[in-house]
C-alpha cells in the first residue's frame, strides 16, 4: 500500500493509464483481428477497408506508447503484405 500522498496520487494514475491502455489495445486487436478475417475471406474492398482501420489503430496505439512503434510498423507490414497478395491474385 502507498504510505505517501504522492505514492496514492501516482497509484490513481497508473491504474487510470492502465485501464486507458487496456481498452485501446483490446480496441486494436479487434481491428486487427477483423482485417485478418476479412483477408481470409478473400473479399478485396472488405479487405481493404478492415486493414485501412487496423493500420489506423495500430498507429494511433504506437502514437500513445501501448504497443511500440516497431511492433506497430511489423503487424501493418504484414497486414498489407497479406492485402497484396489477395490483390495480385484477382
Amino acid at each position: 500500500m502507498a504510505n505517501t500522498q504522492s505514492a496514492v496520487k501516482a497509484a490513481r494514475q497508473n491504474e487510470r493509464r492502465r485501464r486507458r491502455n487496456r481498452m485501446v489495445r483490446s480496441a486494436t486487436r479487434t481491428y486487427v483481428k477483423k482485417a485478418r478475417v476479412a483477408l481470409a475471406e478473400g473479399d478485396i474492398e472488405l479487405a481493404q477497408e478492415a486493414v485501412r482501420q487496423a493500420v489506423v489503430a495500430l498507429d494511433k496505439a504506437a502514437q500513445k506508447g501501448i504497443i511500440h512503434r516497431n511492433n506497430a510498423s511489423r503487424r501493418k507490414a504484414r497486414l498489407m503484405r497479406q492485402l497484396n497478395r489477395i490483390g495480385q491474385m484477382e
